[in-house]
């Protein structure tokens, strides 16, 4: 066609992004097909591929990115996956900054930020950055604005060096300020200038006092052997590495060393001083000043050969490095199968979901088949208990998902007991004792009642079902001591204990209690999960648990987890959730297909309206175009360039915000913090129920 042989036509354009250019489907744009393209479009292209700076146009109010050579080099790990990208889901985590942008120059305005800060994620990982931002409207054949041309100039390096700079000034100020201080404390033995070009040392009389110079000295021409021979000859070779390392380096010179005495003892002193530089970088000069330390040196001295006489800390030493090998030990076996652990319960619960949804929508299509309700029944207590081992797993390895809430062990001794004798049997006491004013906790609640009730149901049968468990909380206060080499630290604390009189433990059994998959029990009754599920339990809520126990004298298990000053939320009881469905729209984002196929015809059946998308790229899109939707049912681990998180906080700045709630067999600590949940996030594990799901969504959207 005689358009593109024009001199403003795509022939003009040169370089591998004009390449990708021209080999991009545009029809799927609002821009249309590359030989559609205006005259005043084209003309802009050419000109930003021929700029070595990084530039990038917008073209349009969904702002498709076309962008030039440099620019890809700045996008990363984003290009080419940004070309004809609306810029919003190309740069989710500033997506508002770029809308006001767009919004901004297609009314005919221009923007412009000197060092802008920004946070951009690469490599997944969130990132401080500075720019140089300049924004201008691109205009098409009509005269009326069309597009932003963008440029971008990274100066993070600048900003970052500008501040170190700033840093050196802060830091050489400090030391004038020191040099000034001991100036008016009379606490300045002299001062020296050492001239690098002409190997030349000069100094005031208090220097040549200092370093014991013969009388008539001339003080512009010192000899530096007689100061290296003054100086402590352990000292010597440490002296002269940090004037080599200012020297080589421009690090500011601050050394403690000795100096002899005219009648032979010694003397500290603190040199202080830094390395000049000429403007081709080159060292010619270094002053510096003596500034008398002795008494402070002796009163350390003193002081470190009588902790050193001290055995009984020699032995809190040796105990505490003990401590801490047996604990990285156990740390990294944690981190081992923690590892393994995740990956496996996300696959795993994948699967029991697949199971469960099938099996629950098996059960609603045959309500009257007797056959099939008792076998779904039996197969879905099967999917439980395999929900119920993975949970175990995730709890040992500290990688479940936790809500902490603040409360006392009052409180849960209160909802427990009724639940305990049950569990326990009529041929089993269970005592309760709490203080009259106990501390509160931040815990979760239900994981603590399940460690508590799992722990008494380990006593009743070391017990054979008869006898008595003392239950008891106490507030306590730990010292350093205490809690050396137990991964706590010193203060406040609420022990929870449990207590039996059962058969006791033998030494080689008590070492091996926590470790999973251990267990004294016949086979079928019991996992070996139990214990080590409180243990990680403890550990990932901030405490520390200790079990003693002796052949024959009973087992005591206690758990200390730190007192919490926070005020506890409101008890106001919330109105009953209605379980049944509604007629929302529901956007379900999931990459398993069988499980977003059970999961969209079970919310189908309750009557909401559903979208789905296979992952946050999709929905993203989705949404941008758009689709309106009462709640983002999302799954948490996914393939793709956005992340669940990202996805979830655009929702958050909507208006009005759109509801977002997560499922996940396992979180990875994706969207927890140390796999704690903040108040605002709502999960739902896998494997979950019909009722569950419906509940949980009921819940979310009424806020």
């Amino acid at each position: 066609m005689q358009f593109l042989e024009d001199s403003h036509g795509c022939a003009g354009w040169s370089g591998e992004m004009a390449g990708r250019i021209r080999a991009f489907d545009w029809s799927r744009t609002e821009l249309g097909k590359l030989d559609s393209w205006s005259k005043s479009l084209n003309s802009a292209v050419q000109m930003m591929l021929a700029s070595p700076l990084p530039m990038v146009m917008l073209w349009g109010r969904s702002g498709y990115m076309i962008y030039n050579d440099a620019y890809s080099k700045f996008a990363g790990g984003r290009h080419p996956y940004l070309l004809g990208s609306p810029v919003e889901l190309g740069w989710p985590e500033v997506a508002e900054f770029n809308r006001h942008v767009v919004d901004t120059c297609l009314a005919g305005g221009t923007l412009s930020y000197r060092n802008k800060e920004l946070v951009l994620l690469r490599a997944g990982v969130p990132e401080e950055v500075w720019m140089d931002l300049y924004y201008s409207p691109v205009s098409d054949d009509l005269g009326y604005p069309a597009g932003v041309m963008a440029m971008v100039v990274e100066t993070t390096e600048r900003v970052i060096s500008e501040r170190r700079r700033q840093a050196a000034e802060d830091a050489y100020r400090a030391d004038n300020e020191r040099v000034r201080l001991a100036l008016n404390a009379g606490a300045l033995l002299g001062s020296f200038v050492w001239d690098i070009k002409a190997n030349l040392l000069s100094g005031d009389e208090r220097f040549v006092r200092t370093f014991s110079y013969p009388p008539g000295q001339d003080l512009a021409n010192l000899s530096q052997e007689v100061a290296d021979a003054r100086i402590h000859p352990d000292d010597r070779n440490w002296v002269q590495e940090r004037v080599k390392l200012s020297v080589d380096t421009g690090e500011p010179y601050n050394v403690e060393y000795r100096i002899q005495r005219p009648d032979g003892s010694y003397l500290w002193v603190l040199a202080s001083g830094c390395c000049e530089f000429n403007e081709q970088g080159e060292a010619f000069r270094f002053p510096g000043v003596l500034i008398d330390i002795h008494e402070r040196k002796i009163a350390e001295e003193s002081l470190l050969r009588f902790t050193r006489n001290l055995e009984q800390r020699v032995a809190n030493e040796v105990e505490a490095r003990l401590t801490a090998e047996e604990q990285l030990r156990q740390s990294q076996k944690l981190e081992a199968i923690g590892g393994l652990t995740g990956g496996v319960a996300h696959d795993f619960n994948n699967l029991l979901q697949v199971i469960a949804g099938n099996l629950h929508l098996l059960a609603r299509h045959e309500p009257d088949n007797a056959n099939v309700q008792r076998r779904v029944a039996a197969s879905i207590a099967a999917v439980e208990r395999g929900a119920k081992l993975s949970s175990q797993l995730l709890a040992f390895a500290r990688r479940q998902p936790l809500s902490p809430a603040v409360f006392t062990l009052r409180q849960i001794f209160d909802g427990l007991a009724e639940l305990l004798q049950r569990a326990l049997g009529e041929t089993l006491q269970v005592h309760m004792s709490a203080p009259k004013a106990p501390w509160q906790v931040f815990v979760d609640r239900n994981q603590l009642e399940n460690a508590i009730l799992n722990l008494a149901i380990n006593a009743r049968d070391a017990m054979h079902g008869e006898g008595t468990i003392n239950l008891c909380t106490e507030n306590i206060t730990l010292d350093r001591e205490f809690c050396t080499g137990k991964g706590i630290v010193a203060g406040d604390y609420v022990r929870v204990s449990i207590a039996d009189s059962g058969v006791g433990m033998a030494p080689q059994v008590l070492a091996q209690a926590f470790e999973p998959f251990f267990t004294t029990k016949a086979d079928g009754q019991g996992t070996g999960l139990g214990l080590s599920m409180v243990f990680g339990f403890v550990k990932q809520s901030g405490g520390h648990i200790e079990i003693a126990s002796e052949v024959g004298q009973g087992t005591r298990v206690q758990m200390y987890f730190p007192r919490t000053l926070r005020l506890a939320a409101s008890d106001a009881p919330n109105p009953n959730v209605e379980q049944r469905g509604g007629h929302e729209r529901i956007l379900v984002v999931e990459d398993n297909e069988a499980v977003r196929v059970s999961v969209v015809e079970l919310l189908r059946d309750e009557g909401y309206e559903i979208l789905t998308a296979t992952h946050a790229d999709a929905a993203m899109q989705i949404l941008l175009e758009g689709a309106q939707v009462d709640l983002i049912f999302t799954d948490v681990v996914m393939p793709g360039l956005i992340k669940s998180p990202e996805l979830a906080a655009w929702a958050k700045v909507q208006e009005p915000p759109v509801a977002v709630l997560f499922t996940s067999g396992h979180t990875r600590d994706i969207i927890s913090r140390n796999h704690q949940l903040s108040p605002d996030t709502h999960l739902l594990s896998k494997p979950y129920s019909p009722e569950a799901l419906t509940q949980m969504i009921r819940t979310v959207l009424k806020g």
